[in-house]
């Protein structure tokens, strides 16, 4: 294999001279700027929740704008944090611009709001186990990637290590307060419903997806991240068959790779070979062409 160029390396690490790291996940770093807060997407990415040692070029570029975009269309149903100035002085017109969003500062709720629009990943396994999903009973006879008739809303908890627990609406309401619980369920599926609407049209199906909220002067704002393919599962609309498992747009070739390894999902993980990277940079970028028209 040839050097790679410029545009073929992956940003693993940040830091910014002068700005002060106030929390690293799991592919963003984030860096508290007093009232507000400048998230960095790195091209990192985590399988079977393990970081691998290596990145997928541009990812952090692509999570960014698909956000962004996502953000803009959705602001008239559901205000966001998205602060709309030029980032901060060291970042500004650099590299770490088209991956930085400069965002007011919040106070998450501890509940993930997840929409499953169709059966698959923990959903589909718990269906399995009792026609139930988070509590909520569906129709029998679904299959694998069934679409549902309605979408529902299936909250989880945030775990700081590992696997996010699944939880009933009810543990939700106890974590939250009630009314509050309800408000993020119902902005849950009004967004879920539009962009499902709106990536259909675009070729892209929305199979399930996780937001966060948070609470800024009393309001409740969408933030994090938003419908991209690291918190949602985007599925080619064309490929669409029930009773199996989907092809997707995101860690596909990842994931299907390290299944064929003798690897035990724990610490450390294993390093990817250049083409699974390759085809996996180019299936991110294609989420973000399929969606918004436009070539990054």
């Amino acid at each position: 294999m040839g050097m790679m160029n410029k545009e073929d390396s992956a940003l693993l690490d940040v830091d910014i001279p002068g700005l002060t790291k106030s929390k690293t996940g799991k592919v963003r770093e984030i860096f508290d700027l007093g009232n507000r807060l400048l998230i960095v997407a790195t091209d990192r990415i985590s399988a079977f929740d393990c970081i691998l040692p290596v990145g997928i070029p541009r990812k952090g570029e692509v999570l960014t704008a698909i956000s962004r975009f996502w953000f803009e269309k959705l602001s008239s149903i559901c205000p966001n944090h998205v602060v709309p100035e030029p980032p901060p002085i060291p970042v500004r017109g650099g590299p770490l611009e088209k991956r930085s969003m400069l965002v007011k500062k919040t106070k998450p709720f501890a509940v993930e709001c997840v929409v499953r629009g169709y059966l698959a990943g923990s959903g589909w396994k718990e269906y399995q186990k009792d026609g139930r999903v988070c509590g909520i009973p569906l129709p029998k006879g679904l299959k694998e990637s069934s679409e549902l008739p309605e979408p529902i809303f299936t909250p989880s908890t945030k775990a700081e290590a590992g696997h996010d627990e699944n939880i009933s609406f009810e543990e939700a309401a106890k974590i939250v307060g009630g009314s509050t619980a309800e408000k993020l369920r119902d902005d849950s599926l009004r967004i879920y419903k539009q962009a499902r609407d709106y990536a259909r049209g675009r070729g892209i199906i929305i199979a399930d997806t996780k937001f966060e909220f948070g609470l800024a002067d009393g309001k409740i704002l969408l933030i994090d991240e938003v419908l991209t393919p690291d918190s949602s599962r985007f599925w080619p609309a064309d490929q669409y068959q029930p009773g199996r498992g989907q092809p997707s747009f995101d860690k596909q070739f990842v994931r299907d790779y390290l299944e064929t390894l003798d690897w035990d999902k724990k610490p450390p993980a294993p390093t990817l070979p250049p083409e699974i990277v390759a085809k996996t940079r180019d299936k991110y970028l294609e989420a973000y062409e399929r969606l918004t028209g436009q070539t990054l």
